[in-house]
């Protein structure tokens, strides 16, 4: 099916921002996503609660 990202595919992706960024700018890139993810969330959380608050 056209869209679907298996295994494989994921691996060569991996191995060719390996090959293109380098480590430990990989690693760099890891730890932000990381981080946009985690303040994304806390955020959504945040506008939940407050609707929650809401009267």
């Amino acid at each position: 099916m056209p869209g679907k990202l298996g295994l494989p595919e994921i691996l060569l992706l991996l191995a060719v921002a390996l090959l293109i960024f380098g480590p430990s700018k990989l690693a760099s890139l890891g730890k932000g996503l990381g981080e946009g993810i985690k303040n994304f969330k806390s955020a959504v959380k945040e506008g939940e609660d407050a609707e929650e608050k809401k009267p």
